[in-house]
C-alpha cells in the first residue's frame, strides 16, 4: 500500500479513487493533483512510479490543508461559533441540525435516541 500523508491508500483503485480515502480530498481535488502532477487518472495505484508518487505528495503538501490540519481547524471554528455566541454556535451546542433541518420530526442522527419514558419498546 502507497502512504500519503499518513494515509495507507489502496493499491487496487485507480489513483483518482484512492487519493479520496485522504480526509480533505474529494474527486475533484484529486482530479487537480493529477493534473498538476501529469499522471493519467486510469492508472492503479499499484503501478505507479516512485517519482510519480513524489510528484504527488509534494503537490498535496504544498497546496491542500488535509487530514489533522483540516479536522483541528473545522473543530476551531465550531468552537469559535460557539464561543461568540451565534444562532450556529448554540444549535452546535445543544446537538441539534446546525442547517435550518425540521426537527419536529427526523434528525434522529443528530438528536439520538427518541426517549422513552415508559422503557424500551
Amino acid at each position: 500500500m502507497a502512504r500519503i500523508a499518513g494515509v495507507d491508500i489502496p493499491d487496487n483503485k485507480h489513483v483518482v479513487i484512492a487519493l479520496t480515502y485522504i480526509h480533505g480530498i474529494g474527486r475533484t481535488s484529486s482530479r487537480e493533483i493529477l493534473d498538476k502532477a501529469e499522471v493519467p487518472h486510469e492508472v492503479k495505484t499499484k503501478d505507479l512510479r516512485e517519482e510519480q508518487m513524489v510528484r504527488i505528495r509534494d503537490i498535496i503538501e504544498d497546496d491542500y490543508t488535509i487530514e489533522g490540519a483540516l479536522r483541528s481547524e473545522t473543530t476551531r471554528n465550531i468552537k469559535r461559533l460557539m464561543d461568540i455566541g451565534s444562532y450556529r454556535g448554540l444549535r452546535h451546542k445543544l446537538r441539534l441540525p446546525v442547517r435550518g433541518q425540521r426537527t419536529h420530526t427526523n434528525a434522529r442522527t443528530r438528536k439520538g435516541p427518541k426517549f422513552r419514558p415508559g422503557g424500551k419498546k
